[in-house]
């Protein structure tokens, strides 16, 4: 069974990992005085000193890894939140070595210098094997090896949804059994799966398979069953995971609250709505759309005389737009299109090959130099840098009755760039693929997201191919 050999490989790891803290710490050592310098000068401990820190250093990093989720199961987890996992552990060993030999111990021969040194190769080695780790097992599990074999418990839309992730990663190294559904037909196959008979069969076939897993993926009407089935599966022994079928109404990242021991799932979790990341988001918001209008001045300046030489008409278009809360407000661009009834403008979508967009317009919108006055609808705080784009109001009662989930954008101030956009969703493009982008957006929000938005604005958010 895969849990027995998953015991011994967690043990060598631990192993693998002790070995290198214990060497990074020594190369440090070699590296400081025997690399950058031409060996141990006077008044510099000598390399048994720190050798004697070693039976502290290695089983505290050891327990941080622990702590940190380095050891949790890492079939499905992304390469960068394993490495995160290990700077973070790290970092804090840093930081615990630094208080403890100069604070508390005082200890201050010990070359700040090496700590530094040991913290760099440690998180680098460590990467490192994990990255080759990685590699090899699903080399590994390529040839059929080391395989997770897994039977689903009820056939839904959370059931295809497993399965076809499973199927789009072959480097998991999973293997779906079969589908037990008491309403579909024995023999019914999905991408390669079968279902081998009703729910009832599940207390025959535990006992005559190795089973690595189980997954309940019932539907929400076969959810009366949900208690005998827990059971039966608990009774075998067997690791049960549970997919719940109501994926679509509950975030990915479910807010709970324990309310006197009854757990209480938040529908919708927006971090965006604690008064310390509204506060940070919106200084942040003041500063860059500040440093935006000043460093681009010059630019709009030229974009508002181009404007006003191509056609008549006014050099800012100001559009009612739906913000935060769905309040309305005027969304500022520079305008790109020939002057036109209010009434025929706002209700009509602006197609390839448009005859309304003037020339320079073309170039403003591909551009998307357009929308630079948005900058100051960030600092007036109508928008945000970062967020989903706002739409006219005729189009969000159009939406909202059409596109699940579509309203939740509104929990958010509107923004200049988003996750959409930096993922190629602007222009004519599909709104409900665009709602996926900016729900994830307002679920997940950190301001370091924020950051990667803005960094990746830079290089696919400006040149947009779908403006027309």
């Amino acid at each position: 069974m895969i849990k027995d050999n998953q015991k011994v490989f967690n043990r060598l790891l631990v192993v693998l990992d002790a070995a290198i803290i214990a060497a990074s710490f020594m190369l440090a050592y070699f590296f400081k005085f025997y690399i950058l310098n031409d060996g141990p000068g006077p008044g510099v401990l000598p390399a048994k000193d720190y050798l004697e820190l070693l039976p502290f250093i290695v089983p505290g990093f050891v327990l941080l890894y622990y702590s940190c989720g380095v050891y949790a199961p890492k079939r499905t987890i992304r390469r960068r939140f394993e490495i995160y996992s290990i700077v973070q552990a790290n970092t804090v060993g840093l930081a615990a070595m630094i208080i403890i030999l100069y604070m508390i111990v005082k200890e201050i021969n010990y070359s700040r210098s090496v700590i530094m040194f040991f913290y760099m190769l440690n998180i680098f080695l460590t990467s490192c094997l994990r990255l080759a780790l990685r590699k090899s097992l699903q080399t590994i599990r390529s040839k059929g090896y080391n395989l997770k074999h897994i039977l689903l418990v009820g056939y839904s839309r959370a059931t295809e949804a497993y399965i076809d992730r499973l199927h789009d990663n072959p480097q998991w190294g999973y293997v779906v059994c079969g589908v037990l559904d008491d309403n579909i037909p024995a023999g019914t196959v999905y991408k390669g799966v079968k279902v081998l008979g009703s729910l009832g069969n599940l207390e025959i076939i535990l006992p005559e398979n190795k089973l690595d897993e189980i997954a309940i993926t019932l539907s929400l009407k076969d959810y009366d069953h949900l208690a005998d089935i827990v059971n039966i599966c608990e009774k075998s022994g067997v690791h049960t995971k549970f997919i719940p079928d109501y994926n679509s109404l509950i975030p990915t990242k479910p807010y709970t609250e324990d309310l006197m021991g009854l757990p209480v799932i938040n529908i919708r979790y927006v971090p965006l709505t604690n008064t310390g990341n509204m506060l940070l988001k919106r200084a942040v918001d003041i500063v860059g759309s500040l440093c935006g209008i000043i460093v681009l001045s010059p630019v709009m300046l030229l974009c508002a005389l181009a404007v006003k030489l191509s056609s008549p008409g006014p050099v800012i278009f100001k559009q009612e737009r739906v913000g935060l809360h769905n309040k309305p407000f005027y969304m500022y661009k520079f305008r790109s299109m020939e002057q036109q009834a209010p009434n025929k403008e706002k209700k009509a979508w602006t197609v390839k090959n448009d005859p309304r967009v003037t020339g320079v317009g073309k170039i403003l919108r591909r551009t998307s130099l357009d929308e630079l006055p948005q900058l100051f609808n960030i600092l007036k705080g109508d928008m945000s840098l970062v967020g989903p784009r706002p739409e006219r109001p005729h189009f969000v009662d159009k939406f909202k009755e059409e596109i699940p989930r579509y309203m939740v954008k509104h929990q958010v101030r509107p923004g200049l760039t988003g996750w959409a956009q930096v993922n190629g969703l602007r222009g004519d493009t599909s709104i409900r693929k665009r709602i996926e982008y900016d729900i994830y957006y307002i679920e997940n929000w950190t301001l370091g997201l924020d950051v990667k938005i803005i960094f990746l604005t830079f290089f696919t958010g400006f040149i947009n191919k779908n403006a027309y």
